[in-house]
């Protein structure tokens, strides 16, 4: 795979019209591959605004300016819909969520570098900067990490910010893919890509984010007014586009689901909500959304989290698969975390044969088979030297 030196780079063009970016675009969609990053504003709304977008190509790297009112982005739909060119990101779901909603797809094919690094061995904690370090020998300019992206005009120096990312993005790529061909991993990292590319993950289902809010009851009539009201206030962070957060904090939610208030005067009791909140148009939307939860039939409430009695993981248990999990990802040189999460270990010590990822694929393979064999006590922990092994049991 041809390396370019970072001298073949160009300065970076600003691109601010719709038939530089078709231009851009065309010529890019020569490329094997290309790398993309973006910089976008979320902290007082609930959808991102994407502000800029950089991409890389061979041999010149190029900063859009997607507020530009000159612009129409859908050369760059068409780019990121070609599937003879793979799309490269560092740390990609927020902005693979932007262009599902800008463009309804995700980019195909696509790259993550950071998953890609995780299992190259780089670790769980490891930064962009640290691996732009050990695998470019570049450094990273943190000075404009936190500039208003939205402000115009952008300054030489933000352009120069935005577009150092993807032409060091460039060579980490071709690096990173190098070693994983060497190990034989590029297939753990398809795994990885396909899961990342389903456009369902940046979709939120209002109906299924109360789960997110771990309400601590077995009451199904509670659990349903919590359903009710986190969907409500998704679809109304949506509308107004603010934070969901910033609307109704989570608290909020789960004191007004237990309270079920029907007036607005016991609404503006509940934490966070203030007397003009509850009286105005808002606090009418979220009392019609208590009454209408309080006419839920039982067929209709969620079902209570599962009765743990008999489920519940032993914690020596526990502890002991993942000392296993940490020891098979040291030898294989890969993030734990990437393996098996903590959920995964809990069901897989709570019950016989759970369906979880860390028993398909690759994952089996490096841990799966062994954490079931030590479970059914065939095989046991033991020390050699300074190191975690398996020893048949007998």
């Amino acid at each position: 795979m041809p390396r370019p030196p970072r001298a073949a780079f160009a300065p970076p063009d600003l691109v601010a019209a719709t038939d530089e970016l078709k231009a851009l675009c065309e010529r890019l969609a020569r490329e094997e591959f290309v790398t993309v990053d973006t910089e976008f504003m979320r902290e007082r709304t609930y959808w991102p605004e994407l502000c800029v977008v950089q991409v890389a190509g061979a041999h010149e790297v190029a900063v859009i300016d997607a507020q530009s009112p000159e612009i129409d982005l859908a050369p760059l739909g068409e780019l990121f819909a070609n599937q003879s060119v793979m799309k490269v990101f560092h740390a990609a779901r927020q902005d693979i969520e932007i262009f599902v909603l800008k463009f309804g797809d995700t980019p195909r094919p696509l790259f993550d570098t950071q998953i890609a690094a995780m299992v190259a061995g780089f670790g769980e904690q490891v930064g962009y900067d640290a691996i732009v370090s050990a695998l470019a020998g570049g450094s990273i300019d943190k000075a404009h990490r936190f500039s208003d992206w939205s402000a115009r005009p952008l300054s030489a120096a933000q352009i120069e910010y935005a577009a150092a990312d993807v032409t060091w993005l460039r060579e980490v790529y071709v690096r990173l893919r190098e070693r994983l061909e060497r190990d034989k991993r590029l297939d753990w990292v398809a795994e990885e890509m396909a899961d990342l590319a389903d456009p369902a993950k940046y979709r939120p289902d209002p109906e299924a984010v109360w789960e997110r809010l771990r309400p601590r009851s077995n009451n199904r009539r509670f659990l349903g007014m919590v359903r009710a009201l986190a969907a409500w206030r998704e679809r109304e962070a949506q509308r107004v586009n603010i934070p969901r957060q910033r609307l109704l904090r989570d608290e909020g939610v789960l004191e007004i689901a237990a309270t079920a208030p029907d007036t607005p005067e016991a609404l503006s009791r509940a934490r966070g909500v203030s007397r003009g909140f509850a009286e105005g148009r808002t606090g009418a939307s979220l009392l019609a959304a208590i009454a209408e939860a309080k006419t839920l039939s039982e067929d209709a409430l969620p079902d209570a989290p599962r009765a743990r009695d008999g489920l519940r993981p032993s914690p020596a248990l526990v502890s002991l698969l993942k000392v296993l999990l940490a020891a098979k990802a040291e030898d294989h040189h890969v993030a734990p975390r990437l393996v098996a999460s903590s959920d995964e270990i809990d069901r897989l010590a709570a019950e016989d044969l759970p369906d979880v990822p860390v028993l398909h694929g690759w994952r089996r393979e490096v841990f799966g088979n062994d954490a079931l064999a030590l479970k059914q006590g065939k095989v046991a922990l033991g020390v050699q030297g300074r190191r975690i092994t398996l020893i048949p049991a007998r």
